[in-house]
């Protein structure tokens, strides 16, 4: 048998031998062990002093020494501290009543916490187990179809692999030796984008078939109030406030100042949240990169290039620029004047518990995205932050105590263990698999076969699909992109667009049988009468909507591609 030969025969071995259930890392360094010995076999050699086991310590070497996989342990204890130390069960009853009005008023603040909690602590595992336990049994007590229930659980469990910071993410960058940082900001839109998808599909079912997601009965939609708001509405108070502010000047208030100065408090979080999020844009486009030009430019004079008149004055933001913020800033100012106005005591109390549940966990999370996104900080040093702030998250809501810490530690060694094992093992597989040829026979292959680029990014993307049904994400990222990578340049295909595409196309990994790990989660707390089988089918609409995505981010590239070009150019 050729030597190319052999290198198929090892691909297909691995993928036969890992559906058999023997554990992906050592089986790739066992394979890549057996066939580089026969590729450096010389007749006569000790056994000893066969090349591959000096390539072995190479690739041992190579992956252990990437800086790029240092934020994984980072991130991952980052996500297990949360797990252990926050509380979900707040989170989603404070937006089921902040969505209450809303159709399937369940099910979507079920994707909404999965969505926000994934990206926290970007664990598909504990996202589906946590959302079955806190969500699953209110939804089918409300009356909502099983399919549906189990299905915007599993599906909304795993967006947290694919919206940043994503241990998947990173992964592939070091696979394929991109940005951690581009990488992040690319998916940024496509990851918020398939929730809204998920989002218009739970709406739109619950639309067309209201039996499928009954509303909630009034009892469930009412808004908790305190007794001292109470005593204001019936009073006839309208905006809650004028109320409060009338009656910090009176001697005897409704209730102590200090709860009506910390209700004043909540009352100004929306307003701050979008004045904040305006002031950030404007000082990133208007003040901060053009500070970058003058700095850049300064460079140039001081180098002797006075002629370039850039060089000397940077042009800062365009004319629209001013025009457009002006306008978004108009009705900014209008809608908050509008949602102000009616400023009643149940808004007042959601915004609380909004507020309370959202807040913490929610700064933290922003802070990390946009030092890295923002170029303060690199991906490993936002991650410790993150660590370090799930930490005094935790340890601030007494939720954490050394039992939850020592199980967080122990579960983030064993999965970073896992990782660089797994890389370890990759590294020497495609490592012997190109020594035997077997790269090079895949690319003749492919570029015989005359594909236009629209055609090799469908079947490169087809053949992840498949492969998804019985092997996960890691497996396919570490075994099979790195053979489809060396192709992107003869197409003309952009590695970071293509990589957001494996990243959604991905998220079918866990939704796909028979390995669909998302329903083996929910099934484990699921009640008896829940089948795996009624599972599966509540995820199938999902898989469709995650084909409907990839399609649309093909077409409209600028949704994966203008954020990193914005950020840091091309």
């Amino acid at each position: 048998m050729s030597d190319p030969a052999l290198g198929l025969l090892m691909l297909g071995l691995i993928v036969v031998v890992i559906m058999m259930g023997f554990p992906t890392a050592f089986t790739l360094m066992g394979l890549g062990i057996l066939f580089g010995f026969i590729a450096y076999f010389k007749s006569g050699q000790a056994f000893s002093d066969n090349l591959v086991f000096d390539l072995m310590v190479q690739r041992t070497y190579g992956a252990m020494t990437n800086d790029v996989l240092i934020s994984i342990p980072l991130f991952v204890l980052m996500g297990y501290v949360m797990e252990r130390g926050a509380l979900v069960d707040k989170m989603f009853y404070a937006i089921q009543l902040a969505f209450r009005n809303v159709p399937a008023a369940l099910a979507v603040a079920t994707l909404l916490v999965c969505t926000f909690w994934g990206i926290a602590s970007g664990l598909v595992g504990a996202v589906v187990v946590l959302m079955g336990v806190i969500a699953l049994n209110p939804m089918l007590r409300a009356g909502y179809d099983v399919k549906l229930a189990s299905g915007v659980i599993t599906a909304g469990g795993t967006l947290g692999i694919l919206i940043p910071p994503s241990v998947m993410i990173i992964v592939y960058a070091a696979v394929a030796g991109q940005s951690v940082v581009k990488l992040y900001a690319a998916t940024m839109f496509p990851g918020f984008f398939l929730a809204f998808l998920y989002l218009v599909y739970i709406i739109g079912m619950a639309l067309l078939n209201p039996k499928l997601a009954p509303p909630l009965p009034e009892s469930e939609r009412q808004v908790p109030l305190p007794d001292w708001m109470q005593t204001l509405n019936a009073k006839g108070a309208r905006n809650m406030i004028v109320a409060i502010l009338s009656n910090l000047r009176l001697p005897a208030p409704v209730t102590d100042r200090k709860t009506l100065w910390r209700y004043l408090a909540f009352s100004t979080v929306p307003l701050v949240l979008v004045a904040s999020t305006l002031w950030l844009i404007f000082w990133y486009v208007a003040i901060h990169q053009q500070g970058a030009e003058a700095i850049d430019a300064q460079g140039v004079e001081q180098l002797g290039s006075y002629s370039a008149p850039e060089a000397t004055a940077p042009a800062g933001p365009p004319l629209n620029f001013y025009i457009g913020f002006g306008l978004v800033t108009a009705l900014a100012a209008f809608g908050m004047i509008r949602y102000y106005r009616n400023m009643v005591a149940e808004r007042l109390e959601v915004i609380r518990l909004l507020t309370v549940s959202i807040m913490p966990l929610g700064l933290l999370t922003v802070v990390v995205l946009v030092v890295i996104l923002f170029g303060i900080t690199t991906a490993t040093e936002s991650a410790a932050v993150g660590a370090a702030g799930a930490f005094v998250l935790a340890l601030a809501a007494r939720t954490l105590d050394w039992k939850r810490t020592k199980e967080a530690v122990f579960l983030t060694a064993r999965t970073t263990s896992m990782v660089c094992w797994l890389f370890v093992g990759s590294a020497l597989f495609s490592g012997v698999f190109a020594i035997l040829g077997g790269q090079a026979l895949v690319e003749k292959w492919v570029l015989s076969l005359n594909l236009s680029p629209l055609q090799f990014m469908i079947i490169s993307q087809a053949i992840i699909f498949i492969l998804g049904w019985p092997l996960e994400w890691t497996e396919i990222i570490v075994i099979f992109v790195p053979i489809f990578l060396p192709l992107l340049k003869h197409f003309g295909i952009d590695p970071i667009l293509w990589g957001v595409l494996v990243f959604v196309n991905l998220q079918a990994a866990f939704l796909s049988p028979p390995v669909a790990m998302s329903a083996f989660y929910l099934k484990g707390v699921a009640p008896p009468h829940v089948t795996i089988n009624q599972i599966f089918a509540g995820m199938m609409p999902y898989m469709l909507i995650v084909i409907l995505c990839m399609v649309l981010l093909y077409i409209w590239p600028g949704l994966t591609l203008w954020l990193p070009e914005f950020l840091y150019g091309n």
